[in-house]
């Protein structure tokens, strides 16, 4: 099986998410994609996120009509800071051995990947999977493998989607009482309304 990895705080998920995974799924033939929301997020430990009940059940909502998209909690169950790459050595050990697992991120997060908890690890635990995000470049490659050997040789570059489309907007659209639709699923958008999220983060 060829299984795709999209983690994040999800807070909220939204249509954004679900166009990268499905085109990663589409381009790159994977079984499914899971989708992973984060316990705690340790590049965001200075910001207030939602409580993970409602950040999972969003997701929930979210992947219902997606029939190869699966919620895994991985990270919430394992407690304590999210790192990638103890997520991924967590999947790796309850898939067969010639199961592949595909991590997709953003072209803005390839060139911070030196920097998280052991890469050269990670690179060997999956393929990395980089979609486009609208206002930047794809990291310098050759520079980057002098400081993770191996590194473009694991990573796949998509060309799209081009979503621009943030959860930090969201979040300060409905602090200042803006519409979201069409930029999170409407189950998603009723469930923020019903129960009151967002309306005190403008500043976030």
């Amino acid at each position: 099986m060829k299984i795709g990895v999209l983690g994040g705080t999800f807070d909220p998920i939204h249509n954004g998410h679900l166009l990268v995974a499905e085109a990663a799924r589409s381009q790159l033939e994977l079984t499914e994609v899971l989708f992973i929301p984060a316990g705690q997020p340790w590049l965001k430990e200075n910001r207030n996120i939602s409580p993970v009940t409602h950040r999972v059940q969003m997701v929930r909502l979210a992947i219902a009509d997606y029939p190869r998209f699966r919620l895994s909690t991985i990270e919430i169950d394992r407690g304590g800071p999210s790192y990638s790459v103890a997520t991924m050595a967590g999947l790796r050990a309850q898939l067969n051995p010639d199961d592949e697992l595909f991590f997709i991120i953003g072209w803005d997060t390839v060139s911070q990947l030196p920097y998280w908890r052991e890469p050269e690890r990670l690179i060997q635990l999956c393929h990395l999977v980089a979609a486009p995000r609208p206002g930047y470049k794809l990291a310098d490659l050759p520079s980057l493998d002098t400081l993770v050997p191996g590194l473009s040789d694991r990573l796949i570059v998509l060309d799209r989607p081009e979503v621009d489309i943030s959860a930090t907007g969201i979040r300060q659209r409905v602090a200042r009482g803006l519409p979201i639709h069409g930029l999170v699923p409407e189950p998603v958008a009723e469930y923020i309304t019903k129960h009151g999220l967002y309306g005190d983060c403008g500043a976030l």
